[in-house]
């Protein structure tokens, strides 16, 4: 499944898109909290768009005790056009990335045609 994921810095974008390839998915990050452009995130035609949902307090505490507050509200900004249209939201401030993961795959399975990376 071709899963678009968005989300502000910080929110665990490129973490949760290695799980989910890793799962089976076709998942991608887009960087729509860079872009003016609204619908950055439909270029690609997802059939499903995760919204990762992150606190300033997080960002900071992932990113750094300086990470602006500006910057922040302008990615809120940038991404509410994407957190209208998701499919699903996932508040990774509040969860682990297993959590975040386990809750995406109880969404949207995987059809089981890929390798395990377990041995």
């Amino acid at each position: 499944m071709k899963i678009a994921l968005v989300g502000g810095c910080g929110s665990g974008k490129t973490t949760i898109a290695a799980e989910l390839k890793r799962a089976g998915h076709d998942a991608y990050i887009v960087g729509q909290e860079h872009s003016e452009v609204r619908t950055l995130w439909a270029v690609r035609s997802p059939e499903a768009v995760v919204y990762l949902h992150v606190t300033l307090d997080v960002v900071r505490e992932r990113r750094g005790e300086h990470w602006p507050g500006w910057l922040y509200k302008k990615q809120q900004q940038r991404l509410k056009n994407a957190y209208e249209a998701a499919d699903v939201h996932v508040n990774t401030a509040e969860q682990t990335v297993e959590e975040s993961v386990e809750a995406i795959l109880a969404m949207f399975p995987c059809d089981g045609d890929h390798e395990s990376s377990a041995d």
